[in-house]
């Protein structure tokens, strides 16, 4: 198992983070991984997600949200065809704080690939930075 987990203080409060963050058509506009997305925040449903982790080849991908809490949580679970080989669960936590939001941004990878994903995962955990930032610019309205 391999997990990223980063953090950033955004200064609005959790349900605004939280609009823009399911707000998945306008994703083209302002984030820098996850580059479109279509699909509801709504638990069982399936996103469709096309990343493009920085100096990565992106890929698109077809998570299923496995929880939607408006204002505190959403979580979906990736995984390829062959059970085993690699699963990534994705959550997105927001905090409320006397400053607005801490956004906590984390997936956990498991299966049998992750021991050969390592400039992947640095790729992807560069990619979660600048989601953070370009979600915080987004939230409190600076783009």
């Amino acid at each position: 198992m391999h997990t990223i987990d980063t953090s950033i203080v955004i200064t609005v409060p959790p349900q605004k983070v939280w609009d823009v963050l399911v707000d998945f058509g306008t994703y083209a506009e302002w984030n820098p991984f996850i580059r479109r997305a279509e699909g509801a925040a709504v638990a069982g449903g399936t996103l469709k997600l096309y990343i493009e982790p920085p100096g990565g080849k992106g890929m698109t991908h077809h998570p299923t949200v496995l929880v939607a809490q408006p204002a505190r949580h959403l979580r979906w679970l990736g995984k390829v065809a062959v059970p085993g080989l690699l699963a990534a669960r994705h959550d997105f936590i927001l905090e409320p704080i006397d400053e607005g939001t801490r956004l906590r941004h984390r997936e956990e990878f498991t299966g049998l690939l992750v021991p050969f994903l390592g400039r992947t995962l640095k790729r992807t955990e560069e990619g979660f930075a600048a989601l953070n930032r370009a979600l915080k610019d987004r939230a409190e309205g600076r783009v």
